[in-house]
């Protein structure tokens, strides 16, 4: 498996939150459901994403975009147009709170001001939690936009023709789509030259550094050591260390360390496996040996972390 897999396996919808908008201007929906990570792409017309803490983006037919944080966004015909009405943990409401009416809901997961709107906006939202996810949603900016030239993917056309049925089966669909959806956006994102993607990236096109990586994701519980590592992708420890060093940004045994105790931290809260246990499944040869990787970096004890997180 190798890096992004590994990130993306634990990044996966599971009652995904979407929302249909037909629209004519002027326009503004704001999304204030508190989800980590959300998709937002236009089936037709143009639009802008305005994130809280930043410059507006723009948004033609066809693009992709994600959305990275749980501050809340809004996406609008104009930047200044004020909201139409605020999608929330739970319910559809007008921007001072109130239910929204009747004119405004459409259909099922179908809302806006007009079905013959020259606007269909298409968003569906990630409830992502956990340290390795975490580690992917560090590598992203705040809105990433995949642009299409006016022509909606194949996935894309997918999924409109599934969210407007109505169909036995159709959340799980939808998750699933979404979660393709979502895989190659981000593949594309990542392979364009100013996406700036992550070390660990790069590197997986490498046969040193990502077979290594590929190694320590595969087998994250084997005693590696640089010497292990160099002896299994073919180099010297010495070329392999600064082969690493430079491509993925930081040491192996740096790299191995932060996968392992962020592997652990997930493996915490949603398991109930014993710490020692845990221990030996990310590498480590006992409880205490976790406990004090865990606190040097995470500055709490595992079953602090486990505590936390369970009774959140």
């Amino acid at each position: 498996m190798d890096a992004l897999a590994s990130l993306l396996y634990e990044v996966r919808s599971d009652g995904a939150l979407f929302s249909r908008n037909f629209l004519a201007p002027p326009w503004s929906v704001r999304f204030a459901d508190r989800r980590p990570l959300t998709l937002v792409t236009l089936l037709r017309g143009s639009a802008w994403i305005v994130p809280g803490d930043g410059e507006p983006v723009a948004l033609d037919s066809g693009d992709v975009a994600i959305v990275v944080g749980s501050e809340p966004f809004t996406v609008g015909d104009d930047p200044l147009s004020p909201p139409l009405y605020v999608i929330g943990p739970d319910r559809c409401t007008t921007a001072d709170g109130a239910d929204v009416s009747e004119e405004v809901i459409l259909g099922l997961r179908t809302c806006g001001n007009s079905m013959d709107g020259p606007t269909v906006l298409l968003t569906g939202s990630y409830q992502v939690g956990g340290r390795v996810s975490e580690r992917l949603l560090g590598a992203l900016p705040r809105v990433l936009v995949v642009r299409h030239d006016g022509a909606p993917g194949p996935i894309l056309d997918l999924t409109a023709a599934e969210i407007s049925r109505e169909d036995p089966g159709q959340q799980a669909v939808l998750d699933r789509l979404l979660d393709l959806l979502l895989l190659s956006t981000l593949r594309e994102w990542f392979a364009r030259p100013e996406a700036d993607s992550p070390g660990w990236y790069r590197a997986l096109s490498d046969p040193v550094a990502g077979g290594a990586l590929r190694l320590i994701h595969d087998r994250p519980a084997r005693p590696w050591t640089v010497a292990a590592l160099a002896e299994e992708t073919g180099v010297s420890r010495a070329a392999f260390a600064r082969r690493f060093g430079e491509l993925v940004g930081q040491p192996p045994m740096a790299y191995l360390t932060g996968w392992r105790l962020a592997l652990a931290a997930d493996l915490l809260v949603r398991t109930e496996a014993t710490v020692e246990s845990i221990a030996r499944q990310v590498g480590y040869r006992s409880a205490f040996g976790l406990s004090v990787a865990f606190h040097r970096v995470y500055g709490t004890r595992p079953s602090q972390h486990r505590a936390s997180r369970t009774t959140t």
